[in-house]
């Protein structure tokens, strides 16, 4: 019996290089953070600082290391929904629905960035982005686009909130994890898809995730 084909969700940006950093030394210590990300720590410390900049404040060294690894990916979503707002591709009750996640990731930005100038760090640059062609095109582009972005932001944090045992940040990540689940249901309802396809979320491990996330960089 054939079995049924099943969705496969495209890769964000066609798994194509979208961030371009300033210098040699600025992509190396991303990718060398995002190593010892996948070797045991979590996005959890970045998504303290959004909830309570309190939760982290015995920072190390390497909580700021993954904090900065965290505002990078967040320049990179606030960047994504910037353009696409500003292309003109969504009206009415798309525009509506999708402005507040702009805000959202600006939001996030910002409170990254203040947190860690709170802790005695340096904030990353914002880098430069190029988005493939196509991606602000239309209404649909811009929307799959988002749509696997937003995917992927939902499972990397799913499959983070199991790994934490200080009660203070599993609330913040918990709290984050919600945050971008309603953005991936807005999303995907625009779309025409299930807004919520399954009764529990799916999750990746962070090898998982940075195999998928390391794409976004260019070599």
């Amino acid at each position: 019996m054939t079995q049924p084909q099943q969705f496969v969700r495209p890769q964000p940006f066609g798994g194509r290089p979208v961030i371009l950093f300033r210098d040699d030394s600025s992509r190396r210590r991303f990718l060398q953070t995002a190593l010892v990300v996948g070797a045991g720590s979590s996005l959890a410390a970045a998504a303290a600082a959004m909830r309570d900049p309190r939760a982290v404040a015995d920072a190390t060294a390497n909580d700021l290391d993954i904090l900065n690894y965290a505002l990078t990916l967040e320049y990179l979503e606030a960047e994504f929904y910037t353009q696409g707002l500003g292309s003109g591709v969504l009206d009415g009750r798309d525009l509506e629905l999708v402005e507040p996640i702009r805000d959202h990731e600006q939001a996030h930005v910002e409170a990254v960035t203040q947190t860690i100038t709170d802790l005695g760090g340096e904030p990353v640059d914002k880098p430069s982005f190029m988005f493939p062609d196509g991606t602000f095109d239309d209404k649909d582009m811009f929307l799959t686009n988002a749509s696997a972005f937003e995917e992927l932001g939902v499972t990397a944090y799913h499959g983070q909130v199991p790994r934490i045992d200080d009660p203070d940040i599993l609330a913040a990540a918990a709290a984050i994890a919600g945050v971008e689940s309603r953005h991936a249901a807005v999303v995907a309802d625009l779309l025409g898809e299930n807004p919520f396809p399954a009764p529990f979320e799916k999750t990746m491990t962070m090898e998982q995730v940075l195999e998928q996330a390391g794409k976004f960089i260019e070599q």
